[in-house]
């Protein structure tokens, strides 16, 4: 109270002179603070420092948009939104990887070619497991659970592997099917044609029985070639052995009791058995023979 009496009885005195009438001291203690000043200085120029930084980032995204997009006064001039989820391009569109929508599809408009270029690379359609690879050579498809082809206005089916629903018919111009695992009822090939089917380890098995009919049965194998049945097996016609990779016991061996051995016998009617040799020079005329006459 003793520092505000005093100070202000030095502002009455300095009122009261007729020299000092209407002055201010203008001391900094004299004068109210004002501005940001320290710390507060600081944090405001860095403030407005990020806020340049964000202002110049929104600028140069802007001008991206409006030069790949070509955002203009009447609109984008490379793409329509539709309020259906449609994305239409109107322009060449140059893209890496697309990444569609589920359930969604890529088309192109009516009576016009819809064309998908790769620089030097195939270009890959992927869902899920199922792939199509178109590359400059070749065109190849995996799935793992099947494809078909349908036509989106008329939905005919041109090529399904659907067993159930649909006979496996393949499309025109295709001779080779390369599969893993196939199901089906009938396999067939055209009158002028043959059928080859080939394989690293072919094994060809019926739930009802297995049917093989043609004008010639060739079968050609690199090591064993087993026929199993749980009743018979029935070769209706002439049947035909190539005997030069058969193992032949001629020459300097001699019958061995001790090791068991087999001859394939046939009958009339082209049934095969087979008859243990237990003696030199043992014929397929047996007692336990399925049929009257053999050879």
């Amino acid at each position: 109270m003793r520092e505000k009496a005093i100070e202000r009885r030095t502002i009455n005195k300095e009122h009261n002179s007729n020299f000092k009438a209407g002055y201010v001291p203008i001391e900094e203690e004299r004068l109210h603070k004002t501005g940001l000043r320290g710390r507060k200085g600081n944090m405001a120029v860095c403030i407005i420092i990020i806020l340049f930084l964000l202002a110049l980032i929104n600028l140069i995204i802007t001008l991206v948009i409006w030069t790949v997009i070509r955002i203009g006064p009447n609109g984008c001039d490379s793409m329509e939104f539709h309020e259906s989820g449609l994305l239409r391009f109107k322009q060449k569109a140059d893209m890496g990887i697309v990444h569609p929508l589920h359930k969604s599809t890529v088309g192109g408009r009516k009576d016009q070619d819809l064309v998908i270029v790769g620089n030097n690379n195939p270009v890959v359609f992927q869902q899920g497991t199922t792939k199509l690879s178109v590359e400059k050579d070749k065109t190849s498809i995996v799935s793992d659970v099947g494809i078909s082809f349908t036509d989106p206005r008329t939905q005919t089916t041109f090529f399904s592997t659907d067993f159930e629903n649909h006979e496996f018919h393949l499309p025109k111009g295709v001779k080779v099917l390369s599969v893993k695992k196939a199901s089906t009822e009938r396999i067939t090939s055209n009158a002028a044609s043959d059928l080859n089917i080939k394989g690293d380890s072919a094994i060809i098995r019926g739930n009802e029985g297995v049917n093989i009919m043609g004008r010639t049965i060739e079968f050609k194998m690199g090591g064993n070639i087993e026929l199993r049945a749980e009743n018979s097996i029935v070769l209706n016609g002439s049947v035909m052995f190539n005997a030069t990779r058969f193992p032949n016991s001629a020459g300097d061996l001699y019958f061995n009791e001790g090791q068991e051995r087999y001859k394939l016998c046939m009958c009339e009617d082209g049934t095969l058995f087979r008859v243990r040799v237990k003696f030199t020079n043992m014929g397929c005329q047996t007692l336990d023979n399925p049929c009257k006459k053999a050879h």
